[in-house]
């Protein structure tokens, strides 16, 4: 369906869109450029990882399109912690264990989407422990606890799973609610802010704060809640081996970023590219009729658009210069791969040791079985399983260890 807005249809288009309050009233309201639109991000790490894209890349489109993002940090809501389907307890942050994951993210996961200044498009950053910690309880709970039935807190999804056998949801987390929805009700009031973006998991404390200003105020604000980031089948992404899919560089490097978009699933690589890029949308169409070992180009396609924006286009140059070293035949300059674990080994080492000892398989008869199966390469060349670290390599040297095409080992001679 056409919508007025342009902003709405390339979010629609793009695969930004799961559910709204009053889409018709809201398609009107942003038919006028300059709107406010927030999203509220907690600060429980140094870092955003890549389950936030999805709505950060939607505040992007937002600015696009002539409107104004807000980014709420949660320097207040961060000390309570947010149930939404979680099965455990989010720990308790100290004020400079908060203060400190502000900074991370501020400087090295929102600079490179948005821009931010005093424009008319600009983006603004906001930290609700300026009115949150400010509020005294008993008022609190006499202005703005009245307005919220118990009986529907509960009824939300996101509470439910907390309310089972072997979960609990302790006082502290039931507050988050409303909590979060005194923020959208504090935006309203100071900003004029009339639209709230989230995740799909968001979707009841989005509410509440919609209710909340209704109900306080008399005026109609909006959620709107894209998609969690998962797989084709259903499965959530932003994990590998080593753990979370980091934002910022300095606690995950730009070529295992550029690796993690270029290693994902081929059913997800289009829908990616219309997320995660600039790419014109009738560019992407022309692609996805793309199948077979051709979508490797378009993995590339999509490794480089998301990495250039998130680190910058500069990144590429090394990254590309790493790859080949990593995944072509020649060496490359095995000293860039930094970010491939690495192991120091004697001369006259044994191959099979190493690969036990690097985690790749469990016992020597499986390295013994991987090397025989013509799996196992140093340099890019096929070794086979008597093959022993050089005598002759001088102290320092480097040797590229691969076991299959995607698993990367450094060996540096002692």
């Amino acid at each position: 369906m056409k919508r007025k807005s342009s902003f709405l249809n390339e979010a629609e288009a793009r695969g930004f869109f799961y559910q709204s309050t009053n889409l018709e009233a809201m398609d009107e309201f942003l038919t006028t450029k300059g709107r406010f639109g927030y999203l509220g991000i907690d600060v429980t790490a140094k870092s955003l990882h890549v389950g936030h894209l999805i709505p950060i890349f939607l505040l992007r489109l937002f600015q696009k399109h002539g409107h104004r993002p807000i980014v709420l940090v949660g320097g207040g809501t961060t000390k309570v912690g947010d149930p939404s389907f979680k099965n455990a307890t989010r720990p308790i942050l100290t004020n400079e264990e908060i203060a400190d994951n502000l900074n991370g993210i501020k400087e090295n996961c929102l600079k490179q989407f948005l821009k931010f200044g005093e424009g008319e498009s600009d983006a603004v950053v906001a930290n609700n422990a300026d009115w949150l910690d400010k509020l005294e309880y008993v008022p609190f709970l006499r202005d703005v606890g009245k307005y919220f039935s118990v009986n529907r807190m509960i009824g939300f999804d996101s509470v439910k799973t907390k309310l089972t056998a072997d979960n609990s949801l302790s006082f502290l987390e039931f507050n988050y609610m409303i909590m979060q929805a005194y923020d959208f009700y504090e935006l309203y009031r100071e900003q004029n802010c009339r639209i709230q973006f989230g995740g799909q998991d968001q979707w009841g404390n989005i509410v509440c704060g919609v209710e909340l200003v209704k109900k306080k105020l008399g005026e109609e604000v909006f959620g709107f809640t894209c998609p969690l980031l998962t797989t084709s089948d259903g499965a959530k992404m932003g994990k590998t081996a080593k753990g979370a899919v980091w934002l910022s560089k300095n606690m995950l490097s730009p070529y295992d970023f550029w690796q993690y978009w270029r290693n994902v699933d081929d059913a997800d690589a289009i829908k990616l590219l219309y997320l995660f890029t600039d790419l014109e949308i009738a560019e992407i169409k022309k692609m996805e009729s793309v199948k077979g070992r051709e979508l490797n180009e378009i993995k590339k396609i999509l490794a480089d658009e998301v990495t250039a924006i998130t680190h910058g286009r500069d990144s590429l140059a090394a990254i590309h210069q790493t790859t080949t070293g990593a995944f072509g035949n020649s060496t490359g300059d095995l000293s860039s791969l930094t970010s491939i674990p690495r192991l120091k080994k004697p001369r006259g080492a044994s191959i099979v040791d190493i690969i036990v000892e690097s985690g790749e398989r469990a016992s020597r008869g499986e390295a013994k079985r991987l090397l025989r199966d013509g799996g196992v390469y140093i340099n890019g060349e096929t070794i086979s399983e008597d093959y022993k670290i050089p005598a002759n390599l001088p102290p320092g040297a480097t040797l590229k260890l691969s076991c299959g095409k995607k698993k990367h080992l450094i060996i540096e001679v002692e």
